[in-house]
């Protein structure tokens, strides 16, 4: 199938339809744009939806408390992943199918100008072939012309008698040289018929289809590369689509991590006071005036019921309330001038608690940081030492200093608010007995110690790292007992206390050996199974009851605790 034999006589349709061809080319350029544009301007949009509706600052701290404000932060975050990809669409399509295809529209036109040249110059060839046939045939048709009109000249002037003989000799030469004029050009035209027959042959069967076949690999490779350019743009589609299906299902596992039940006890923990819930108000009988003038004087307030008007009928008050101002319901807020106590102690029990936590928290990861650095200091004075030409050892003595007194500082602060949340936990309840149940945040900061002393082995006491901490490990606490083996900071009232008066508020088990060194404490050995019998206050020690009913403090990074409000929901 060739287009030289096939359109032989086709030439210009031919030029025309390879025009057609390039033409195209350009379109399918401007459409590859016009889809890029589109691309990003849709990523731009996609990216632009998700800034809008990222949570703004005072939003954050519940983005980082609620599963569906978590999982629907997730959710943006994998769109802007997918905005993300359409990008990649754009830019992809713009430096590999674009950037080929621009060369390739300018290769065409060069090919096909250079064809057309060639066919120009073959077709010409061929009619200045054809004119010379045409001159020389039109000069035999004169000759031949000539020829006859001498030949019919000396016939007559032969039949004429008055004619002489020289005459008539004369119009017979004329005769014979026309005739002679007459074969040289029907030769001349045989001659240039033959070659012209010739050319029209080369042209119809070499060369022209020559110039055709360029032409229509020329098209044809046109073709196959816009072929090959449509399946790259669906190739660059379909490689971003496994990303993009990872986005969805990012977006799916965050929809299916929101639980109602969790945000549920994150509202508890986030706004629990822990203050009790009042009495019931009692029958205030205002025909008898003496009962209520002898509870006063009994040291009763004069009117229970005034004592609840303020935090639930009393106006004054509830207009403070909805100011933020105050009472059981305004707890919560407080104005932007009022600045929060030391101790925090304007705040609600639970709280306090959780905000004493987080600030002892601080301090340790700050004394956490300060020693490491001084670690660094110490292996670096070591190295000068060994090798002074490093370094002067003398010149990391003052910062070794200072670096002691800011690790004294901070410890001395934390201990300020462990000794903050101790007074809290040891602040006797109306029952007038020691508050046994702690926050769910330090429970969850023995669980993080007993995670930290799992991966790196037994902690350490602080008097054994004498250049890191500058106060040993306390004393572990001793029991306060009288006479009678009772424990009269107890009120055995209240609880399942055991027959020795303290009450058994979890279990624990050993994940270290320990050896008592103390007075106060117990030995244990690793996986032994205990009694919780007092959590612990912030002093680092943990009371407990062994199987054999042996009673002592033992190490709280020892231990894994498991209390039993835990398990209250």
């Amino acid at each position: 199938m060739s287009w030289g034999i096939e359109l032989w006589d086709q030439y210009d349709t031919i030029a025309t339809h390879t025009q057609k061809g390039i033409d195209f080319c350009e379109r399918f350029t401007h459409f590859l744009k016009d889809r890029c544009s589109i691309e990003l301007k849709y990523a731009s949009e996609l990216k632009k939806l998700v800034k809008n509706y990222q949570p703004k600052k005072k939003e954050e701290e519940d983005y980082q408390q609620y599963t569906w404000a978590i999982k629907f932060w997730d959710m943006l975050k994998e769109l802007h992943d997918l905005a993300g990809q359409h990008e990649v669409i754009a830019e992809n399509t713009q430096s590999q199918v674009l950037k080929d295809l621009q060369s390739l529209i300018t290769e065409t036109k060069q090919q096909r100008k250079k064809d057309l040249q060639e066919g120009a110059k073959v077709q010409d060839h061929l009619k200045s072939s054809y004119s010379q046939l045409d001159k020389s045939r039109s000069k035999y048709e004169r000759a031949f012309k000539m020829a006859e009109k001498a030949t019919d000249d000396y016939r007559k002037a032969d039949a004429d008698i008055n004619l002489s003989r020289a005459e008539v000799e004369k119009t017979r030469n004329q005769m014979m040289i026309k005739n002679n004029q007459c074969d040289e050009c029907k030769n001349e035209y045989a001659a240039q018929l033959q070659q012209t027959n010739q050319h029209q042959r080369d042209h119809y069967t070499q060369q022209m289809p020559a110039v055709f076949q360029q032409m229509q690999g020329m098209e044809e490779n046109r073709i196959n590369k816009i072929k090959s350019m449509v399946k790259q743009v669906a190739d660059i589609e379909r490689s971003v689509i496994p990303i993009i299906n990872t986005c969805i299902d990012g977006m799916v596992k965050a929809s299916d991590g929101i639980s109602a039940e969790e945000d549920s006890r994150a509202v508890i923990d986030k706004y629990k006071s822990g203050f009790p819930i009042p009495n019931d108000i009692p029958f205030e009988d205002l025909s008898n005036a003496s009962v209520i003038d002898t509870s006063n004087a009994n040291g009763t307030p004069k009117s229970s019921l005034d004592s609840r008007k303020g935090t639930v009928s009393d106006k004054k008050r509830n207009k403070k309330d909805k100011k933020g101002g105050g009472g059981l319901f305004g707890i919560f807020t407080s104005s932007k001038g009022e600045e929060s106590k030391e101790d925090f102690s304007d705040l609600p029990p639970n709280q306090q608690r959780k905000a004493l936590n987080r600030k002892i928290d601080e301090f340790k990861k700050e004394i956490a940081r300060e020693t490491a650095e001084r670690e660094g200091m110490l292996k670096m004075k070591d190295v000068y030492v060994n090798n002074p030409a490093l370094g002067d050892p003398n010149a990391l003595e003052k910062k070794i200093e200072e670096n002691a007194q800011k690790i004294d500082s901070l410890q001395a602060e934390m201990r300020k608010y462990q000794g903050y949340l101790t007074n809290m936990d040891v602040k006797p309840s109306p029952a007038g007995h020691r508050r046994n149940s702690l926050s769910d945040d330090s429970i969850s900061q023995s669980s993080t110690n007993m995670e930290i002393s799992q991966t790196s082995g037994p902690p350490q006491t602080m008097h054994n790292e004498p250049e890191v901490y500058t106060e040993e490990w306390p004393e572990p606490p001793r029991a306060i007992d009288d006479e009678d083996g009772d424990h009269p900071e107890f009120d055995q009232t209240e609880g399942d206390f055991d027959d020795e008066g303290f009450p058994v508020i979890g279990t624990c088990r050993a994940l270290y050996p320990y050896e008592a060194g103390n007075e106060g404490s117990v030995a244990m050995t690793e996986g032994e199974e205990m009694f919780v019998l007092e959590q612990d206050q912030g002093d680092g020690w943990t009371r407990v009851r062994k199987h054999d009913n042996s009673e002592g403090f033992v190490p709280t990074s020892y231990i894994q605790c498991h209390f039993y409000d835990q398990d209250e929901v």
